[in-house]
């Protein structure tokens, strides 16, 4: 098949694209799919008759939907899947940096001992974690965790099994499991059932020395019953790489917190989404050369 990428060709992802067998052309008119790696604002406003599907490099996609930009009119996929492994080592690298308050001494320019060694937490010691999502990030989590020898539990919509995972629970049970977690991920999409998928109610069902970690999308947590819970002790801390609003401003009071760690979203950066995306742009290509449903299709009604 014919492609082209906008807003900007490029050349290693190219490279391989056309190793598997198709050809790169300049022409969005020429071209049978999109290979897009922008934002709502740099999408095409009308797109050719012949392109039969877009490919976007990235996974999240709830903001091209949010702008008209990704609907039913063509066919579209994501990145799913692709970044397991680099978002799974930021995760892993969030909740160990945040139960060893590695934020502290680096903030107060000192070794900070004593304000450390008694708030400080390990992995190791028999801990329980909820994974709330069932995809790559999460099966690639439950192996760089199995060093620590921890319990996990998963949470997906369907309850089917997820390989090295203690217990796999549909999302309805989430209420029921929260009160047994050390530490929370989130690596679920964002979609109108998940927005805000922890609140309130779920922050204080949380035990009090526990650890939230978001590194699914921002407006999975209530930014506002997060900063609520953090001060009065309801949870122990939070690491996050997305947050809501994003970029989160200068002065928002999760800045200053001891018990919160944020890393800028750094956890699928365009490089690595160049280095990654390659192989699933051929198969998404050769499965609709075939008349095949796509490995990662979305969905735009459900948004994922």
């Amino acid at each position: 098949m014919k492609f082209t990428m906008l807003p900007k060709p490029w050349p290693k992802v190219i490279a391989e694209v056309e190793a598997g067998g198709h050809s790169y052309t300049e022409s969005l008119e020429d071209a049978e799919f999109l290979v897009f790696s922008g934002g709502p604002d740099e999408f095409p406003s009308t797109l050719p008759e012949g392109i039969e599907f877009v490919q976007y490099t990235f996974a999240g996609v709830e903001h091209l939907i949010e702008a008209g930009v990704l609907d039913d009119s063509v066919r579209w996929t994501n990145a799913g899947g692709v970044y397991g492994k680099p978002v799974a080592e930021v995760a892993l690298g969030l909740i160990i940096g945040q139960m060893h308050l590695f934020k502290i001494p680096a903030r107060n320019d000192d070794f900070a001992r004593r304000e450390i060694s008694h708030r400080q937490n390990w992995l190791f010691n028999g801990k329980r974690v909820l994974l709330i999502g069932g995809g790559g990030i999460a099966r690639e989590l439950i192996t760089l965790l199995k060093p620590f020898d921890v319990t996990t539990t998963v949470l997906n919509r369907s309850g089917n099994p997820v390989e090295g995972a203690g217990q796999v629970r549909t999302i309805e049970h989430l209420h029921d499991e929260l009160p047994k977690a050390d530490v929370v991920v989130l690596t679920t999409p964002l979609t109108e059932q998940t927005r805000h998928m922890i609140s309130t109610q779920e922050l204080e069902l949380m035990p009090e020395d526990s650890l939230l970690v978001n590194v699914g999308r921002g407006p999975l947590v209530d930014t506002d019953a997060l900063v609520q819970a953090l001060n009065s002790g309801s949870i122990g801390g939070a690491a996050m790489d997305v947050t809501d609003p994003e970029p989160l401003p200068q002065g928002h009071p999760l800045w200053a917190m001891d018990n919160v760690l944020i890393s800028p979203h750094i956890a699928a950066p365009a490089n690595i989404a160049k280095e990654l995306i390659g192989p699933v742009i051929v198969s998404n290509a050769d499965a609709c050369a075939r008349g095949e449903r796509m490995p990662t299709e979305v969905d735009a009604q459900a948004g994922y």
